[in-house]
Parts: C-alpha cells; structure tokens; sequence
C-alpha cells in the first residue's frame, strides 16, 4: 500500500467561495490565525465543512458514490442539484494502485491528513469542521469466523467522537451501512450519539430508490406479514434487504417495538421452513412477480443466466407478533424487491425498489441528498433506530448461521421501540431516470458533475 499526502495547512482555504471568505477574514482580522479565520469564513457563508473519513476510495466503491454528489451537481428527482456543502479534509485508511483520490484531492484541492483527528482538526488542536463523513466499507479487512468483515466503523466512529469530546463541541456524523460487525458496538456507537446529543445517519442507500409499482404504507396501517428479496451476497448485502424491509414495515399500526427472535435458514431447511407457514412463499411469489412479471416459475427456480445459488433467508418475530423475512433469491445484484400483507385485503401489496439505468451507482444521488440534509439542518432524515434493529437483527442472523446450526436466536437486546418517520422528500421518484437512461453510457472516472436534464 502506498501512503500519500500533500501539504494540509494551505490547500484548506482554496476551496471554492470558502477561499473568497477567508481572505476577505484575513483581511479585516490580522489578529487572528488562519484556521479561526477559515472558520468564521465558514460561518459567513453557511455551507457546513465537511471531513471526509473512508477505508478505499476507487471506481465504483461507496466513497466514489458518496462523494460524487458532494463535489459536483447531482440530480436528484430529475433536476439538478448543486451541493450544499464543502468537503474541507481527506483520511483514507489504505491505498492500493487502483486508488481514485489521489486525483480527487488534486482536482478540487482537499488535502490529505495522516491522522482522523488530524483530518477533523484541520491539523490544529480543535474541531475544525462542521460534519464528518465515515465511509467505512470495501478495502482489504479479515473476516470474523461469522462471515462479517470487520470494517473499522467502530474504530472511525471512536476517533471521530474523541476529537468533539476534547474540542467540547459535537457535529453530526454520517456513518455508512449497518453501524458494526458487533451488536455491542453498534450500540454503544447509537447511545454515544444520543449522549451528546449529535445528529447521526446510518444505514442502507437502497429505501430511497424508486419504487416501480409505486407503494405506500401509510401510517398505521396494519399489517400481517412481509417478505423482502435481493439477489446479492450473505452479510454485505443481506443489511440492504433488512433496511428495505424495515423501512416499510416500520409504518404498521402501533409503529415499531422490536425484534424478539431472528432465524437464519438456508437451501432445503429455508424451503421446508415455507412450506410449513414459516414463512409466507405467496408474498415471496408476488415480490419476485413484481420484477419478472407474469411468467409461471417456481420460486426457486433459476432465472435467466442467474443460475441458482442457495437461497438463503432471515426470518424475524416481532415483539407485537408481527413477522416478517429476508430472502436472497438468484444472484442479481440490483435485486431489490418487496411485497406485504395488508389486514383485510384479498391481495399482497408488492413493489420493486429500482436503482436507476446504470445499476446500483445510482442509488447514491438521492443517498447523498439525504446526508446533505443532515449536515446543513442537523436532522435526521430517518430514525437511525432502523439500522440500529437492522445491525443487531443482521449480527444475531450471522451468529444463527455460523455458531448455532441456523438455531432460532432469541433477541431481548432488540425488544426496543421507536417511532417511524415520513421520507419521502428524500426518495427518488424516477424522474431522474428521463435524464440517465439505460443507452447513456456511464462514466468510467470521477466525473465533475451529472448530465444537466435536457
């Protein structure tokens, strides 16, 4: 791995109208220092600084995605977005030759820093920005004998809260997918940010895509059982069917109290475990019709040039009695599909969840959005409960798989409830996809900015 690094303390105050301000600072305020110059800069023009925290950063990975809109117009719902923010500060935690950010910090001037707290300090003693970013997924990482990497979210997160803790002042973080690898620590990381009272927004990208068979859960509504389905790895990508799920469900009557046993079945036991009511095999027919339409096959069977790997799926008891599941099917990556049972309705409620014409890339403009919002109002968008459920439900499910022979796990830690919150401002409607259409051919580097809508 190669260590790079410019020259920090300078390359600060050339960012965009942060630089005019600063200037204009330093100008009226010789008394003052550079650094508390650039912040009443900052102040001046009401755009939060931002600290970019991240593990790799190459075409294609999630700090590719998650900082395109930052830097750049993006659209959003078919208009194009200008950002709202300014990233100030680089910490990548390793560099391979396929690195991207070496060009990155060259194009729009963001120094590089050594250290997290150096990053968040701009190299001074105090906190020195207004947000912080940590993207804490892809790179080179072992694995638990669960099958989880063990991303440093935890370790990014610790440094990130050390730095406000010694500065006496806390800012909201953005931490990306489920919060830990560690059900311990993903609750200590939520109770930390509720202790100091920080804004934080965790989770999945994929409940803000576009739902092609439009479906709203109104709520209170109540409901009698869910199905999710994706079409991607164990772990990585079974926290985004989570987050899908409960991003629907979390609208029942009574909102949500918790999780009291998680199940993880694979292959023949999963199948068995459908046929015996375990499970609702209609809503996952109708989930997976929502996508392929029409066409009679077997749930399992393999679909297109797919094949059929081992399903696999997470089942889940709620503390109210409600239940619902998670279930890999096929191997397609944009696979995102989900149907449920309304009370009193003869028919499943169904929908596909569509990332856009160039695969899951897209999934990050309305992501990035969303992010934009917390840093500029300090709200979050959602609760971040939902990941917190989701973490612990994903951990205990990995634990079912791989320690306890796919043994029901009870789960008293998840028994927690929290009420749900309508984000629909944040969602991707589909609009934006009359400007990035599927014979648009997607860019290969960081492009500055997304094509303007015709």
């Amino acid at each position: 791995m190669t260590d790079i690094f410019s020259e920090p303390l300078n390359s600060v105050l050339s960012r965009r109208d942060l630089l005019k301000l600063g200037a204009a600072a330093m100008a009226g305020n010789a008394g003052l220092n550079w650094r508390q110059q650039s912040l009443q800069a900052a102040d001046q023009n009401k755009r939060p600084s931002v600290a970019a925290i991240y593990t790799q950063c190459f075409y294609l990975s999630h700090a590719y995605h998650i900082l395109h809109p930052f830097l750049g117009p993006y659209l959003f719902n078919g208009k194009l977005q200008e950002p709202q923010c300014d990233v100030v500060s680089f910490y990548g935690d390793q560099f391979t030759e396929r690195d991207l950010s070496r060009g990155i910090a060259k194009k729009y001037e963001i120094p590089f820093y050594k250290t997290i707290g150096d990053a968040l300090t701009l190299g001074g003693d105090e906190l020195a920005v207004d947000a912080v970013l940590s993207i804490g997924e892809h790179g080179d990482y072992p694995d638990t004998k669960f099958g989880q990497t063990k991303y440093p979210r935890k370790r990014f997160f610790d440094e990130i809260v050390a730095v406000m803790e010694k500065s006496k002042r806390f800012v909201p973080v953005f931490s990306d997918k489920h919060y830990s690898y560690r059900w311990d620590w993903a609750r200590e990381m939520y109770d930390t940010s509720r202790k100091y009272e920080f804004p934080m927004m965790v989770g999945s990208s994929v409940p803000l895509a576009q739902r092609t068979i439009p479906l709203e859960i109104p709520s209170g509504t109540e409901l009698e059982d869910a199905v999710s389905i994706h079409g991607g790895p164990i772990e990585k990508y079974d926290i985004h069917g989570l987050e899908v799920l409960q991003s629907m469900v979390e609208f029942r009557k009574g909102g949500e109290t918790g999780i009291s046993t998680v199940q993880f079945l694979k292959g023949d036991d999963l199948i068995k475990a459908g046929r015996q009511g375990r499970w609702s095999m209609q809503l996952a027919e109708a989930a997976m019709q929502a996508e392929l339409g029409d066409k009679k096959r077997g749930l399992f069977d393999p679909i297109g040039s797919e094949g059929a790997p081992e399903p696999h799926g997470i089942l889940l008891e709620y503390k109210d009695g409600f239940r619902a599941t998670m279930l890999k099917i096929g191997s397609n990556g944009v696979r995102w599909n989900f149907a449920c049972q309304v009370k009193g309705e003869a028919q499943p409620k169904a929908t596909t969840f569509f990332p856009g014409p160039w695969g899951n890339r897209n999934l990050f403009r309305a992501f990035s959005h969303a992010i934009q919002h917390l840093f500029v109002h300090k709200e979050e968008p959602y609760p971040c409960e939902r990941t917190l459920l989701m973490t612990g439900a994903l951990d205990a499910a990995m634990h079912s798989c791989f320690e306890k022979g796919q043994a029901l796990m009870k789960t008293p830690e998840l028994e927690f409830s929290y009420q749900p919150k309508n984000f629909n401002q944040f969602r991707e409607m589909g609009e934006s996809w009359d400007v990035i259409t599927a014979d648009m051919t997607p860019p290969q580097d960081f492009v500055t900015a997304d094509p303007a809508p015709r």
